[in-house]
């Protein structure tokens, strides 16, 4: 049965649109074009093409539509597809056997299947849906030998403790319990979690990049993912190399720098992830003093351009952050700080919150900010929580400055070492202009 109706044409009370049609001669000839492409020049023949795959797709829609209801007659015509395939495959095992080849693996098979089962997707489902099936297809078809490539330098054990922290971050999380426990700080479980899977994610983008990036990166971006990773053990390792003579002194200054220059962004992602309002307010700050400590660090580079050594390439060795051990540490760490904000405020007032942040700005200074983020202490304003987590990245300034003077001595490092707590004094004016003001 079959009728026209306003230009549409009717089977079994299914509307096609004749632009779907359409769109799906393009996306099946444009996938049977990458297939080729792919296939082509293999010595053995594999099923599927240019002419195929518009076929295949066609005839998943006319068989769909004899029977739309259950869709009984397009899963007899899967099934013989699938049989059909599989008959091959066995045959080409056989065949790849006697000549000691590769036998392959099963991604024309997929591929045959796929463009079968785009006939009823692109006219019966939203474009967009057929066009990122169809363009998400070819992307892993063509980056076949660079995902290879990837899957081999993985180690294992990064894969391992990645699935495990998928594991806690889609089931663990989602059924924690978003209450408090105390009547002391407000944080919840949920919060907690939600924390070490925010800070956690942001630094795992940066180990990946750091792990993974080209041999032809050099120190430019091995300062910023290393200062997104973490400023204070990129500080630490790059005076180290200036120590052992495996970069100048200009290039160490320069780098410090940019490296500490991303901090601001980062602590800004993160900020904005938990409380957008502490989130304005930092906002000026913030990107002001990231751009004042960019433009230092372009200075500086341009000194390192009237040296003739090049520096070698400095590698930042990182642990993996989503490592199950940091992140129950970063946990721990959390809560036992949110508890600690909690009590210093409410003993001492804003004097006490600060004094803590000029104390935590000795070590990582991530649960300190996160927990003011996410109002682990009661009654504080964001003009407060602003002023505290700028304390605490003074204070971690200072710490960098200090480590740089003890590896490579205070002579090499004065210029960023002043640097360093020139920046670390700009934070500090907004919190002592709203003290003492």
């Amino acid at each position: 049965m079959e009728e026209e109706t306003d230009g549409k044409i009717l089977f079994y009370s299914t509307a096609i649109n004749p632009q779907n049609l359409l769109l799906l001669l393009g996306l099946s000839f444009f996938f049977g074009l990458a297939y080729e492409d792919l296939y082509g020049r293999s010595q053995f023949h594999h099923p599927g093409g240019v002419r195929t795959f518009p076929m295949l797709s066609m005839s998943g829609v006319c068989l769909y539509l004899l029977e739309p209801q259950y869709g009984l007659v397009f899963a007899a015509g899967l099934i013989i597809l699938g049989l059909w395939l599989l008959a091959y495959y066995q045959y080409h095992l056989r065949h790849s056997a006697r000549n000691e080849e590769s036998a392959g693996g099963l991604v024309a098979l997929v591929c045959n299947l796929l463009a079968y089962l785009l006939g009823p997707i692109a006219v019966l489902q939203s474009s967009w849906f057929a066009v990122g099936l169809t363009v998400s297809s070819v992307l892993f078809l063509g980056a076949r030998d660079r995902l290879h490539d990837i899957a081999r330098k993985v180690p294992t054990d990064e894969i391992t403790s990645t699935g495990k922290f998928l594991i806690l971050t889609g089931i663990i999380l989602p059924l924690l319990p978003n209450t408090p426990v105390t009547s002391f700080t407000p944080i919840t479980p949920y919060q907690v979690w939600l924390a070490v899977v925010v800070v956690s994610g942001i630094s795992y983008a940066s180990y990946l990049i750091q792990r993974y990036k080209s041999e032809h990166g050099g120190i430019w971006l091995t300062s910023v993912l290393g200062g997104i990773y973490s400023s204070t053990i990129t500080t630490v390792v790059l005076s180290r190399h200036a120590q052992q003579k495996r970069i100048n002194e200009e290039m160490l200054h320069f780098s410090i720098i940019l490296s500490t220059s991303m901090v601001y962004i980062r602590l800004f992602v993160i900020i904005l992830a938990f409380n957008l309002s502490v989130a304005r307010e930092m906002s000026s700050v913030l990107l002001g003093l990231f751009t004042l400590s960019l433009f230092l660090s372009l200075i500086l580079y341009r000194r390192t351009q009237s040296k003739k050594d090049a520096p070698e390439k400095v590698e930042i060795t990182q642990k993996n952050p989503l490592d199950l051990v940091a992140a129950f540490i970063f946990a721990f760490l959390f809560v036992v700080i949110s508890l600690a904000s909690a009590w210093a405020k409410q003993n001492f007032g804003d004097i006490g919150l600060y004094t803590l942040a000029t104390i935590i700005g000795v070590s990582d200074i991530s649960p300190f900010v996160v927990s003011l983020a996410q109002d682990s202490v009661s009654g504080i304003n964001t003009r407060v929580v602003a002023n505290a987590i700028l304390i605490a990245t003074s204070s971690n300034n200072v710490l960098k400055a200090a480590y740089t003077v003890i590896f490579v001595g205070l002579r090499s490092s004065l210029l960023p070492v002043l640097l360093l707590i020139a920046l670390a004094i700009l934070g500090c004016i907004q919190p002592l202009w709203d003290l003492w003001g």
